[in-house]
């Protein structure tokens, strides 16, 4: 049975289509109809039903299902194990985080396919919540992680922020310089969230008040630059605002609890060849760029 045709019927199951599996393939859908009718024939069992939405598992394809996906993996570990050493093949299909990935991480991901020219790189930037599994990634960059998630998850580097206003916001209503008058003040927010300060040792919620929000950080910056409001943001996002004296660090006797950039992927024994590759160089990049994330502090 070829291996492809097994990886495809796993990318058709897990997106819940053939034109879904195609795209993240990124083979036409014929090609992909065909292979699922040669697995089919081989082992002379219906593994999906085909709707008008797509394509179901029926219960013998869920049950093959898992021992294809095993089988894909075991394969894709010896094709690693037989490579010279450092050469890396294949495909690696990444979600990035749309608020820094494009400007922060999309630089190292360049570099890895330059130095790996039979790698296939594909990247999605998006800040919404993304299924690993479901939506047939390697890997995800993430500014945070759940603990009780099943995904496995690799610590890259810190990522520090700060609350920030501008110049003429502070000349016009003043900066605040307590937990209790930064509510009187606007803020701009992604949404409904809660800003959390260090007080000594102690973690102190928030409310923020404010008429402005949006659902990206750089946004926010801009409008914060603006003198809109008091923003809560990543160093990595205010960087080239606070350096050229638009935005002003505000409240520093409270701290931002620090964050962390990881790596996360889908559960297994060890991580695929291309995901530690990409671990390594995000590990150094956060090494050769303190400044931009706060790390110079």
């Amino acid at each position: 049975m070829d291996i492809e045709d097994l990886q495809t019927f796993v990318a058709v199951a897990d997106a819940g289509g053939v034109s879904a599996a195609a795209r993240r393939l990124g083979i036409a859908k014929s090609i992909v109809s065909r292979r699922l009718l040669r697995i089919e024939a081989e082992i002379g069992v219906q593994l999906l039903a085909r709707t008008t939405r797509g394509a179901a598992l029926t219960e013998a394809g869920a049950t093959f299902r898992d021992h294809a996906a095993r089988a894909s993996a075991e394969i894709d570990t010896a094709r690693e194990a037989i490579l010279p050493t450092g050469e890396l093949r294949g495909r690696l299909r990444v979600a990035m985080p749309l608020t820094f990935g494009p400007t922060h991480f999309a630089p190292v991901l360049a570099e890895m396919a330059r130095q790996h020219p039979q790698l296939n790189v594909h990247t999605a930037y998006s800040d919404r919540f993304v299924d690993l599994i479901a939506e047939g990634f390697d890997c995800a960059i993430r500014g945070a992680y759940l603990p009780d998630s099943n995904l496995i998850a690799k610590r890259v580097g810190p990522i520090r922020g700060k609350l920030v206003a501008s110049p003429d916001y502070i000349k016009a209503y003043g900066a605040p310089e307590s937990l209790d008058e930064l509510v009187t003040h606007q803020a701009l927010m992604q949404g409904t969230e809660t800003w959390q300060f260090l007080d000594g040792d102690k973690i102190v919620s928030v409310q923020p008040q404010g008429r402005f929000k949006a659902d990206s950080a750089t946004a926010l910056a801009a409008a914060a630059a603006a003198g809109l409001g008091i923003a809560w943001l990543p160093d990595c996002i205010t960087y080239g605002h606070v350096a050229s004296g638009a935005l002003v660090p505000i409240m520093t006797r409270y701290p931002v609890p620090p964050g962390a950039a990881y790596v996360v992927r889908p559960p297994g024994q060890h991580p695929t060849r291309k995901v530690r590759v990409l671990t390594e160089m995000l590990i150094e990049y956060f090494a050769r760029n303190p400044d931009v994330w706060g790390l110079d502090r």
